[in-house]
């Protein structure tokens, strides 16, 4: 759902944004709740109404054992015809094109698809860095992380399982873009608090009714997250936002994402 105009949201003038401490790397079948409950309790923070943590889609990847062995992808012949275009390993391209619906663009280097839940990514948001499971047999790999199946279910489940009413939830991944240079963070699962914040019918400074501005609010959420996570070494994946004031909402990723039917770049 998208929130009412004007009143499901306020930010105060300070937002506190927290990197949890000492997660693990975490394993399949790691249950996320104890670990994040462990890290809020070292970091002398209890979870209140409003809160909101930013938890990086690689740990419910990693807990839900969506590792993919490439040496075990057989490449179809689309997918060996493409790599060529695009001078990719024909193994990623197949796994690129199990994972997607479309491709979006491509040129040498670059293979921009539709994934299977909407959004539109460079190699369907798969990662190849610490992607390996923690007992990988020797021989196997190279290692890819697939985003998670559901990444909504898996916000509310973690919710459920904190078992705070009124705590958003927002699965953060890292996007290029096809305009700008470099990557930011971007939801691509949400659960608690609203995905999209419609302020349309609020006035402006000079009393003018705004009519167009709807803010993609967890986007924003997981872009000032992911400057406090980090993306290479730093093992800060679940981050703590404090300083909102929000009407808790069933949202789903789905509403931040344009209709194919109107998306001019798809």
């Amino acid at each position: 759902m998208t929130t009412p105009p004007g009143t499901a949201l306020e930010v105060g003038a300070r937002v506190h944004f927290t990197a949890l401490p000492g997660i693990p790397l975490v394993q399949a079948g790691d249950a996320l709740g104890p670990l994040i409950e462990d890290a809020l309790t070292r970091a002398e923070l209890q979870l209140e109404p409003g809160d909101v943590l930013v938890v990086t889609s690689k740990l419910f990847s990693r807990s839900e054992g969506r590792f993919v062995d490439m040496s075990t992808v057989v490449p179809s012949e689309e997918a060996r015809a493409l790599a060529l275009d695009v001078d990719k390993d024909p193994a990623q391209v197949e796994l690129i094109l199990r994972e997607s619906v479309g491709v979006s663009r491509k040129r040498p280097g670059v293979l921009v698809v539709r994934h299977r839940l909407g959004f539109i990514s460079a190699n369907a948001a798969i990662d190849m860095s610490n992607a390996s499971p923690a007992h990988a047999a020797p021989g196997t790999g190279p290692w890819a992380l697939l985003l998670p199946e559901d990444p909504d279910k898996s916000a509310r489940d973690l919710l459920a399982a904190l078992g705070v009413p009124g705590v958003g939830l927002v699965v953060s991944d890292s996007f290029g873009r096809p305009f700008r240079v470099g990557t930011v963070g971007v939801a691509v699962g949400v659960a608690g608090v609203p995905a999209v914040f419609d302020q349309r019918g609020r006035l402006d400074l000079h009393g003018r009714e705004l009519q167009y501005t709807i803010t993609a609010l967890a986007d924003q959420l997981a872009a000032a997250a992911d400057l406090v996570a980090g993306q290479s070494d730093e093992a800060r994946p679940v981050i703590h936002i404090r300083g909102l004031r929000f009407v808790p909402a069933e949202s789903h990723v789905r509403e931040l994402l344009r209709d194919p039917e109107v998306d001019l770049y798809a």
